[in-house]
């Protein structure tokens, strides 16, 4: 039997920098047309008036990032990971008010 090495590696994104399209493509390994029809669905909302001058921050790619496991996990469209996403970033608040 074959010994199997598994290499993960990480990066870690500071909360006061932005990225622009092409390094949020890349961070979350989606296209960014995929990541142009979030924007369209009000997923995320990026920062900058046009495609160049678009920024993203940490809010963005974990939206993005939940948005992938819902359509991958429970095969949602665009549209139904926008409200649960919605969904959830509510109940995330109503929470935070109760405790």
């Amino acid at each position: 039997m074959k010994n199997q090495i598994s290499i993960h590696t990480s990066i870690l994104l500071d909360e006061n920098t932005s990225y622009t399209l092409q390094e949020l493509s890349d961070l979350c390994n989606q296209s960014t047309e995929l990541i142009q029809e979030m924007i369209d669905e009000g997923i995320i909302v990026p920062t900058g008036s046009s495609p160049s001058l678009w920024r993203f921050g940490l809010r963005e790619i974990h939206r993005v990032q939940t948005a992938q496991r819902l359509i991958r996990d429970l095969q949602v469209n665009l549209a139904g990971a926008a409200l649960a996403l919605d969904l959830l970033e509510e109940l995330e608040e109503l929470r935070r008010k109760v405790s």
